[in-house]
């Protein structure tokens, strides 16, 4: 089945996940297109060495016929030459799965020498990049993290979260940033393993330690913490939307709070609350700012919105927008190909979001037809689509306003801002005005 404009990648764009760990060295066991073809879809995405500077076998007819293994020990043993990296992870490509090269025999030898080596069968035929960054995440877990667990004494203040996808999710970096800082201000101590604001493999050593873990997502994740669950028996808190603005980030925090005395934490309830009440007054003193432009502009802003996107913002969004910005959502659009099992629970989730009116949802990997949708739909109102940039010219077309929030963005460039979060709401409200404002002359 032929789709277009697909918003993922097949399970070797997980190559991110490991590009997005500090010093962190993926090695590609595929064709020398497929690391070409990570770089170009997620763009200034190179990390320590990702992208283009990926130590890649180039697999080719050759390796096809006598298979790839013996040039996969070679560039493992010149990538520790030339690369100080603190984590080695190969991942396979389709040619390789194909042939069937014995990935776990070569890496073998590298661990045996005390190398800090994994390896993750991620051929494009097995899945796309959502779901393959938690297979990626569990086999760092199994084969690197699990030789330093001798002391697995619990930290009862201690986390591991999950949340955004590295450089799949455009502000994954300012949304861990956030969280780290919201998670740490109620009192417990976390890991995000993942970007600059995470300790590197210094970390990941520490996953065993936690009392608990945390997923932000409706579904991604999920394996991660599962396994988690299973293995050093961490049970598991999940929000299964990112939080934005004021309602459902104090939502996720005082679940968050229970949740952690829970389970032994000790948490100070009084504290806890104060950080929430301070945060509180600082986004609703910016949303009482509005107030008189808000008044001014009431005919000149986006009345509704559709959302093309993945599961955990589409619901997040359209949460935030309806309750604290008065933008109704229109027809939703989920992108991220979400297996059959999940999608029930996602369901139920976004009915949930009104008690008023029912947001229409759909599962919709082919954003040609989410846009064809939405092209005969017809609303009063200013429009506004939130997606990515090949939604630039339908809203264009429907005389829309437009926020490119998702991938690929080539109109936007996204360093360290982040949606998650008090901030991250305040954020999106400015992003959302300011493309607004931007069209009066």
């Amino acid at each position: 089945m032929m789709i277009e404009q697909q918003r993922f990648m097949c399970s070797i764009g997980a190559m991110q996940t490991v590009v997005a760990i500090k010093r962190a060295l993926p090695i590609l066991h595929s064709g020398p297109g497929c690391g070409t073809m990570v770089a170009g879809f997620f763009e200034r995405s190179t990390g320590y060495s990702g992208g283009n500077t990926a130590p890649c076998t180039n697999f080719s007819e050759t390796d096809v016929v006598f298979g790839g293994e013996a040039k996969l020990e070679k560039i493992i043993r010149h990538s520790y030459k030339i690369l100080n990296s603190d984590v080695q992870v190969v991942l396979t490509g389709c040619t390789s799965a194909i042939v069937g090269d014995d990935i776990a025999r070569v890496t073998k030898l590298f661990a045996e020498e005390g190398k800090p080596i994994v390896f993750v069968d991620t051929p494009g035929f097995k899945g796309t990049n959502y779901e393959a960054h938690s297979t990626v995440v569990n086999a760092i877990i199994d084969q690197f993290v699990s030789r330093f667990n001798s002391d697995t004494q619990k930290d009862p203040r201690l986390v591991n979260l999950f949340a955004s996808i590295p450089y799949q999710d455009p502000f994954w970096k300012g949304n861990l940033e956030e969280y780290k800082r919201l998670i740490e201000g109620i009192g417990l101590k976390v890991n995000i393993l993942f970007g600059p604001y995470a300790q590197g493999v210094e970390e990941w050593k520490t996953i065993p330690k936690a009392n608990f873990n945390i997923v932000i997502s409706p579904w991604f994740g999920l394996p991660v913490v599962q396994h988690l669950q299973e293995k050093y028996d961490q049970p598991f808190y999940q929000f299964p939307y990112i939080p934005i603005g004021g309602n459902e980030t104090t939502r996720f925090l005082r679940e968050l709070i229970a949740y952690a005395n829970e389970k032994g934490a000790g948490l100070s309830v009084a504290d806890a609350e104060q950080f929430i009440q301070g945060e509180e007054w600082m986004f609703y003193e910016e949303i009482d700012n509005l107030a008189t432009f808000l008044l001014e502009f009431r005919y000149g802003l986006p009345a509704f919105v559709h959302i093309i996107h993945d599961a955990s913002y589409v619901l997040g969004m359209a949460r935030f927008l309806l309750h604290e910005t008065g933008i109704v959502p229109k027809e939703q659009f989920i992108t991220d190909k979400t297996p059959e099992q999940y999608r029930q629970a996602i369901e139920q989730e976004a009915a949930g979001i009104s008690s008023k009116k029912t947001i229409p949802l759909y599962f919709q990997p082919d954003a040609g037809l989410a846009q064809e949708h939405i092209l005969n739909t017809h609303y009063e109102g200013r429009g506004l689509i939130i997606g990515s940039g090949w939604d630039k010219e339908l809203a264009q077309k429907k005389h829309y306003d437009f926020l490119s929030a998702a991938l690929p963005s080539p109109y936007r460039l996204v360093m360290t801002s982040g949606y998650a979060g008090y901030r991250g709401g305040l954020r999106l409200i400015e992003d959302i005005y300011n493309q607004a404002l931007g069209t009066y002359r």
